[in-house]
């Protein structure tokens, strides 16, 4: 794949690089290295310090090693951010003084139609962003009706699920649902008309879902959260962007349990617990996409950038 053909718009892009407030001697970690647009900012900013770049799309990976070649300073690792520890362990890197992590689909995997994330393009049902292991083709047309449900309404928050999933399990009888558009379709028709008018893709919390479900996204971000706050330095940075409010309630909660202090009773007179707050919010309420970026970027619209550094 040429470099020409790996776009990706980098979302909240000086706001992440500004909170994560860069040492020119810092080691840093950008565990979504996507287009190679937040690491080129953190490696520009480097002198004696280390950039390690990390993406589990291996597409991702070449064209970020080709965008970072003329930085020194970066390391280019195939890799999930929930290996974080595991990458930091291989290198021999005690501790980090950043981690950057944005959660976003790649504006690459969205455009590239045959990765079949989008529902706007026909394409093989498949959505990994590793190109490896179980694909929504296989989740689509082997889960059991109990399991879609239960994606549906975790990782879609999808209020007609039980009529989307009766149409899923009556269209494979048929015939595999192979393709997005053949999926966005059926989803399509099982919405009832009045929704279908009603803002957005009808199929589009549905498509989220899948994909969070075939990614293992949520237990991979959960796994990262803890093992790349650890890895930090007194005072390193740690900051996310997510895009749906599944991901941000997740980082919300981890964050407000990293700033928490003493547990003990109000009413005890003293604490016995000892125990002390280890990061301090950046900023307490999440930093959003301005009304400029809104206008070039449609899909930072619900982008919302969380940052906390640690004690």
């Amino acid at each position: 794949m040429s470099d020409m053909d790996f776009h990706h718009v980098s979302v909240l892009l000086e706001e992440s690089i500004d909170g994560l407030e860069i040492k020119p001697d810092g080691i840093y970690i950008d565990g979504t290295a996507g287009g190679a647009g937040h690491s080129r900012e953190i490696a520009k900013r480097l002198t004696t310090g280390r950039l390690i770049a990390l993406d589990k799309d291996p597409d991702a990976v070449e064209i970020v090693a080709e965008r970072l070649a003329e930085y020194p300073c970066a390391t280019v690792i195939h890799s999930d951010f929930a290996d974080i520890p595991k990458v930091l362990d291989s290198l021999g890197i005690e501790k980090v003084n950043g981690v950057l992590l944005d959660l976003g689909v790649s504006s690459h995997q969205l455009d590239d139609a045959e990765r079949g994330f989008s529902y706007h393009s026909e394409a093989p049902l498949d959505m990994r962003m590793s190109k490896e292991g179980l694909s929504a083709y296989d989740l689509v047309n082997n889960a059991s009706g109990a399991e879609l449900a239960k994606i549906l309404y975790d990782y879609g928050e999808e209020k007609f699920t039980p009529r989307i999933v009766n149409a899923i399990l009556e269209a494979r009888q048929t015939k595999p649902i192979e393709t997005t558009t053949q999926l966005a379709d059926i989803v399509r028709s099982a919405v009832p008309a009045a929704a279908r008018r009603d803002g957005g893709h009808p199929a589009r919390k549905t498509f989220q879902a899948i994909r969070i479900a075939v990614n293992g996204e949520l237990d991979k971000l959960s796994e990262a959260l803890d093992g790349a706050f650890d890895r930090l330095v007194p005072g390193g940075r740690f900051a996310i962007i997510t895009f749906h409010s599944l991901e941000d309630r997740m980082v919300k909660k981890a964050f407000a349990e990293y700033t928490k202090g003493c547990t003990c009773p109000p009413e005890f007179p003293v604490c016995v617990c000892g125990k002390k707050p280890r990061g301090k919010l950046v900023n307490k309420k999440p930093i959003e996409p301005g009304a400029e970026e809104l206008e070039y970027n449609h899909r930072s619209r619900s982008a919302k950038l969380r940052i906390i550094e640690k004690l």
